[in-house]
């Protein structure tokens, strides 16, 4: 459900602005010098709705249509060939989210829904608060682009750009150029999809750039951060498993968990899923150091029929498991409650007795925690700390400290600069590609709706003789664009905000 807090909110911030522009279009005194004000700074007010409009960038959209005209040419001939190509897909594209959304909604697997080509998203409620600082700028900046394109491309071919604005919808921010109609009416159908592609077409360049930037950020930023070297921790989470005199700190770099090196965040996150697949790691210890848990009680079993040895309830002590050499009844398994730290430091790993034969001279036994079903203890190597020791479930492990790739060079530098670097491009790659995709789709109001129109007037004039028939064909198809999107649309929000 949408968080009561945030709605409250943005209802009562769209009610102070409607209701002092409604006071001061309604005041005698104020009312002239109030619309004056507004018109003079391109502002215009409505409902949930606030537009800014100028003609300031007039000159810059004239001169990037001057920019070598046979370079541009190519390139909104091929925003032309990408966007009838888009216009297709984004239908394809929507048909199978819409399958997938049904299949989400009539079965309980939780995998399904993560398997979403499109997804709506509403702040707040499947977008955390503390994104929103990535998500409206990224999306403000896909929509200027979009619009970037239609203006360049529309002086480019002689028709008139009146203004170039942006506007908020609800919490939404978005872009929009006013281009001067009977110039555009005048031109021919080609030119006129030349337009109209322009904006899905940058989008799509757009959402490239940014993910080149992704892929080169490492090498962008490798004078003053450097990678390879372990996983920085820039964030821990407060009570969690990570957090405590011997847990991990923000600064601290992760090297290893257990046996399994880390030098980044996706050996990190691979780690933790291949300790927690496969059967508990053993240590090497000596004979000499082991006693059996007499001194603490028998061995006894857990409800999920697990043992465990230690009923002191020290926050110190781990029951070990090993098998006993030489048992009177074969290979006796015994248990020990032993200081962990103790045991484990400086150790090496194991999963047999054998591995410890090759490691160690003295005679030594493989030792093994006995842990609940699922439970893992596992090592992490943060130097020149001494191991934090966690005992648990290894995916809490995983979302009890936010972690980075990047390890500042220099004290100054801020640790969590390449991270709003790499969450923004990554922002701007998933909404500017959505954004191509949303306005390809054949839909009243959106892009795609003068797509189709221009490309029905290009290739169906020869064969449909008849203006008035062609207008239906393209009627029943817009039709059909935006019930498909709109179905799409209805069902997100409702597995958003019902579900």
């Amino acid at each position: 459900m949408i968080p009561v807090s945030l709605l409250v909110f943005v209802m009562a911030g769209w009610c102070a602005v409607y209701l002092a522009d409604t006071l001061l279009r309604s005041s005698v005194t104020h009312r002239i010098s109030y619309e004056s004000w507004l018109a003079s700074r391109g502002l215009m007010l409505s409902p949930f709705h606030v537009r800014w409009q100028t003609t300031m960038f007039n000159r810059l959209f004239a001169y990037c249509a001057r920019i070598n005209p046979r370079a541009l040419y190519l390139w909104f001939n091929s925003g032309l060939v990408f966007g009838i190509a888009a216009m297709l897909g984004s239908v394809v594209l929507l048909v199978k989210t819409l399958q997938q959304t049904y299949a989400q909604m009539t079965t309980d697997n939780p995998r399904i829904g993560g398997q979403q080509t499109l997804q709506v998203v509403v702040p707040g409620v499947n977008l955390p608060t503390s994104q929103l600082a990535y998500f409206f700028p990224a999306l403000l900046l896909s929509g200027v682009i979009h619009e970037l394109g239609h203006a360049v491309a529309a002086l480019r071919e002689s028709v008139r750009v009146n203004g170039f604005g942006m506007f908020v919808f609800v919490v939404y921010p978005g872009a929009f150029v006013d281009l001067f109609t009977t110039h555009l009416n005048l031109i021919s159908p080609t030119q006129q999809l030349r337009i109209f592609c322009a904006g899905v077409w940058h989008n799509f360049v757009l959402c490239v750039a940014a993910l080149a930037f992704l892929f080169l950020l490492p090498v962008l930023l490798f004078p003053v951060y450097t990678t390879g070297v372990g996983a920085l921790v820039t964030e821990v989470v407060q009570g969690s498993a990570a957090e405590g005199p011997r847990g991990l700190s923000v600064g601290d770099i992760v090297t290893a968990l257990e046996d399994c090196p880390v030098r980044g965040v996706e050996d990190w996150t691979s780690c933790l899923s291949h300790l927690s697949h496969t059967p508990q790691t053993g240590y090497c210890v000596p004979l000499a150091g082991l006693q059996p848990s007499w001194a603490h009680g028998r061995p006894f079993k857990r409800l999920d029929g697990t043992m465990d040895c230690c009923s002191n309830n020290s926050l110190t002590d781990l029951c070990f498991s090993y098998v006993k050499p030489q048992g009177r009844s074969g290979r006796e398994r015994e248990f020990a409650c032993m200081p962990v730290r103790k045991m484990v430091t400086g150790t090496a790993t194991c999963r047999s007795d054998d591995d410890c034969a090759a490691h160690l001279a003295a005679a030594s036994v493989c030792v093994t925690p006995s842990l609940e079903n699922q439970t893992r203890f596992i090592r992490v190597a943060h130097p020149p700390s001494p191991h934090m020791l966690f005992v648990g479930y290894p995916p809490h492990l995983q979302y009890a400290a936010s972690l980075t790739n990047f390890v500042p060079r220099f004290g100054f530098l801020h640790l969590d600069l390449p991270i709003f670097l790499e969450t923004f491009l990554k922002y701007v790659v998933s909404l500017s590609g959505a954004l191509a995709v949303v306005n390809s789709v054949p839909c009243f109001a959106l892009d795609g709706q003068w797509m189709l129109n221009a490309l029905l007037e290009v290739t169906l004039v020869a064969v449909v003789t008849d203006r008035q028939r062609r207008e239906l064909v393209g009627f029943f198809l817009l039709l059909a664009g935006s019930a498909l999107l709109a179905a799409n649309v209805a069902l997100g929000l409702w597995m958003v905000t019902a579900r």
